[in-house]
């Protein structure tokens, strides 16, 4: 608890420097082009036939001399994803827009390789990057460009959003913990003088700076981090633009937040074992070292808050045998700073977002609390693998374009079910229900709220789980039974 106090600690710290730095907050351009510079802009897909024509339509769409304009479809896709790519940029192409297709016939490397495949062949001078879910607005270039005109910045980062956010509890949970990210972590540290990393999608990269931070690399799951991290250390500039909106997509279902989830703590842990390292022993300031040590390593919180959840029972016992309640003017300072850091961060970033004050978004802390408990099994996982340097493949999270009878019809054709860890969330859930019990016998009432929620939060998960599984296969009975007829 008292580690897990230091990361709540912390948040608080980023608050701190996004309010203490505010006058440094990222205006327009103090530089323009006289005349502008190539872009490529790079589109990595795999396995996304719902939601490629809305990108490439966005895309083409976009504002800037043709000439000085090439987009590359990267397509790593096995399924009928390719056929309507090439149906579509063949299209495009007949009407004059710049754009090719670039099928590769495997994997390696996954996203990084796909982008490092596209890099060889890449035109522009900057390299604007889009994952299949984004439409970016047809002035998204003209806004980023110039900032390009000042050579030491090699990479500028905009504010995401989401077309589905009110489409269930998950996406509005999804969605705010996303905006805590970008309102108070990107802007804290792009403010101050901190390193913070590219999102991988998005955002717009000098090609210069790519290659003399030694590329795409892919030996983590965060390849954006990872180059960011690299980058950084050379000199490069990165800058924050959260004026600049992206509409996305989030994850519909608890599986793919899941998966989406484990990819981002496992890559983010290994890239702090690859990096960290010599960014210590760095010339760079003390300030920059500390931040960049929390940002990297954020996600041993993970297991800690499991091992403190595995512990409520045993300590529970431990206590009422030997200590009775003299230790609560530790506990309750504690975990006052652990989980209310989460309530004011969050809802903090929903009103600097101009989304109403801060009451309004009280409402959804707890099922925000109950997400972030619910991921304490996957993300353990993916903590420890990285730290014992087990490599994992690239589960890039599917995309469903639209409403929720878009979402349905995708379910079909990448539905996912929660296999094990649907299964590890019951047994936890069943877990906390035995403490739960034992904690009403043995009357120990402080102990009660804790273990209810870590019992609501796994429960959530294997349910919601439980719930997608049954409606995917609902789906794909569906579709056996038009195929027969």
């Amino acid at each position: 608890m008292a580690m897990l106090s230091l990361f709540g600690l912390h948040r608080y710290a980023l608050v701190y420097l996004y309010y203490r730095h505010r006058d440094c907050a990222q205006g327009p351009p103090p530089k323009r082009y006289g005349q502008l510079p190539a872009v490529t802009v790079q589109l990595p897909i795999f396995n996304e036939r719902f939601v490629v024509a809305e990108l490439v339509d966005a895309v083409c769409a976009l504002r800037y001399p043709r000439h000085l304009l090439q987009i590359q479809v990267l397509d790593d896709s096995t399924d009928e994803t390719a056929a309507v790519l090439e149906r579509i940029v063949g299209e495009k192409r007949a009407a004059g827009v710049p754009i090719e297709y670039i099928h590769r016939t495997n994997r390696e490397g996954y996203k990084a390789g796909a982008l490092a495949a596209g890099l060889r062949q890449a035109s522009g001078e900057l390299i604007a990057i889009f994952d299949a879910d984004f439409t970016p607005e047809k002035d998204f270039l003209e806004k980023l460009v110039h900032y390009f005109a000042d050579h030491d910045v090699g990479m500028v980062q905009t504010r995401w959003t989401y077309r589905n956010r009110d489409l269930s509890l998950l996406t509005r949970v999804q969605a705010m913990l996303l905006d805590g990210h970008f309102v108070f972590e990107h802007g804290g540290r792009a403010r101050s003088g901190r390193f913070f990393n590219f999102n991988g999608t998005a955002g717009v990269l000098r090609k210069a700076m790519i290659e003399d931070a030694g590329g795409w690399q892919h030996d983590t799951l965060t390849e954006d981090t990872d180059l960011s991290y690299r980058a950084q250390l050379r000199g490069w500039k990165f800058l924050y633009a959260p004026h600049v909106e992206a509409p996305s997509e989030l994850p519909t279902d608890m599986a793919g937040f899941q998966v989406q989830q484990f990819r981002w703590a496992k890559g983010l842990l290994q890239t702090g074992v690859k990096l960290l390292p010599s960014l210590l022993r760095s010339g760079q300031p003390g300030t920059v070292k500390v931040e960049a040590a929390f940002h990297l390593l954020a996600n041993v919180a993970y297991p800690m808050m499991l091992l403190l959840a595995v512990l409520i029972l045993p300590s529970m016992l431990v206590r009422q045998e030997l200590l009775g309640g003299r230790l609560l003017w530790l506990d309750l300072p504690a975990f006052l700073l652990t989980f209310c850091s989460l309530s004011s961060f969050y809802t903090l970033s929903q009103a600097e977002l101009g989304r109403g004050g801060v009451h309004r978004h009280l409402r959804l802390v707890p099922p925000l609390v109950l997400a972030g408990i619910s991921l304490a099994l996957s993300n353990s996982r993916a903590v420890v693998g990285a730290m014992c340097g087990s490599r994992s493949a690239f589960e890039r999270t599917a995309k469903f374009s639209g409403d929720r009878s878009a979402a349905a019809q995708a379910r079909r054709v990448y539905g996912r079910r929660g296999g094990w860890r649907m299964v590890a969330n019951f047994a936890a859930a069943a877990y906390f229900a035995i403490c739960l019990g034992v904690a009403v016998h043995i009357e120990h009432w402080l102990g009660v709220p804790v273990i209810a929620l870590f019992l609501s939060g796994f429960s959530y998960a294997g349910i919601s789980m439980l719930a997608d599984a049954r409606a995917s296969a609902r789906a794909l009975l569906r579709t056996a039974d038009e195929s027969a007829q």
